[in-house]
């Protein structure tokens, strides 16, 4: 009896110690500082920002401030309004040219490759725009300028020598029937506020053109003990073949206007053996008349001989033209031939249609 009941009462002695352990083994004292701290309580989540509010700098900040909301305000999905950020986008071209009419007027056209001859003249040219890449032109060009180079006229002034006939011509005017090509076509930013569209051109042509020759050059004379300026003389050299290639660049301002800047080479063959239309023959029986006072109209000149061109007297400066017979010899004495380039800056505005 008295062994049960010292078991018994260890058993209950125990029983603090097994409860706090389920192996039987007293748990080890916790340390004050490495106790876990409680769990935080969770913050709630900022409010989504709306679609067109501009992105945080970086994940987690805060969204930066808009100081102008139309700058954010979205066009077609990107803030175009705002100058700091550069959207690069392809899209068809704003304005189609397929079937459409093009006049373009050319004020001012320099030669920027004279050596013995100037022009500066006017153009119009009117494009068919058969395709968006492909058009047909018609151009006529017209050279309200046309003499020799400051060059030539120094050497005939002063040790009277010139350039031959031939490569001296001068272009007064032509006209040509070609095509246009448009290789490559883009846009770009102007102001940035407006796009403009432009388009690489390439042209080639064909055509006629009228040519003459300088005979004598402007002079100024004395006629009793008065000074007076005795203007040039030109002769007609007839028609010649033309040719024309070109490239450049149009720029379009809206669904109407645009802007050409172009440089074209006119090719055309020269060859004098007739001024005015008289050959050396005719030439050679003027000067005979000359001498002998025999009237031109008597002389068995060729059809195309205009002779009257140089008969007669000038009444504003009392010039003789029968004096520029030996020079119209002179020029046809020598036949000469040549292919000269006329090469050509052109810039001009289009109406479109």
């Amino acid at each position: 009896m008295r062994s049960t009941a010292l078991l018994s009462s260890l058993l209950l002695a125990a029983a603090p110690a097994l409860a706090q352990s389920p192996t039987g083994t007293p748990p080890s004292p916790v340390r004050p500082e490495t106790q876990v701290s409680p769990p935080l309580r969770a913050e709630p989540a900022p409010p989504a920002p709306p679609a067109d509010a501009p992105l945080a700098a970086a994940a987690g900040d805060a969204p930066l401030p808009v100081a102008n909301a139309e700058q954010q305000r979205l066009i077609n999905g990107a803030p175009l309004n705002n100058p700091n950020v550069a959207v690069h986008v392809v899209q068809k071209k704003r304005f189609a040219d397929a079937g459409r009419h093009e006049f373009t007027l050319y004020p001012g056209v320099p030669q920027i490759n004279g050596r013995f001859t100037r022009h500066a003249g006017t153009g119009l040219q009117y494009t068919y725009h058969l395709q968006e890449n492909f058009g047909l032109q018609l151009t006529g060009h017209y050279n309200w300028y046309a003499n020799e180079s400051d060059f030539n006229l120094e050497l005939i002034d002063k040790v009277r020598e010139q350039a031959q006939a031939a490569s001296a011509l001068l272009l007064s005017w032509g006209a040509l029937a070609g095509v246009e090509v448009t290789p490559l076509y883009g846009k770009f930013a102007f102001y940035d506020n407006h796009l403009l569209q432009f388009s690489v051109v390439l042209s080639g042509g064909a055509g006629f053109g009228s040519t003459r020759v300088l005979i004598r050059p402007e002079v100024t004379q004395q006629v009793d003990g008065v000074g007076s300026v005795v203007p040039a003389r030109f002769g007609d050299t007839g028609g010649k073949f033309l040719g024309s290639v070109g490239g450049g660049l149009r720029v379009q301002f809206g669904d109407s206007m645009a802007l050409r800047l172009e440089v074209r080479d006119q090719v055309y063959t020269a060859r004098v053996d007739r001024v005015d239309g008289c050959n050396q023959r005719d030439f050679g029986l003027l000067e005979e008349a000359r001498g002998s006072g025999q009237t031109f109209a008597e002389l068995d000149l060729s059809g195309s001989c205009r002779f009257q061109k140089f008969d007669g007297v000038d009444p504003k400066t009392g010039k003789n033209y029968r004096e520029d017979i030996v020079l119209g010899k002179d020029l046809v004495g020598n036949p000469s031939s040549d292919v000269l380039n006329n090469l050509g800056f052109y810039a001009g505005f289009s109406y479109l249609f």
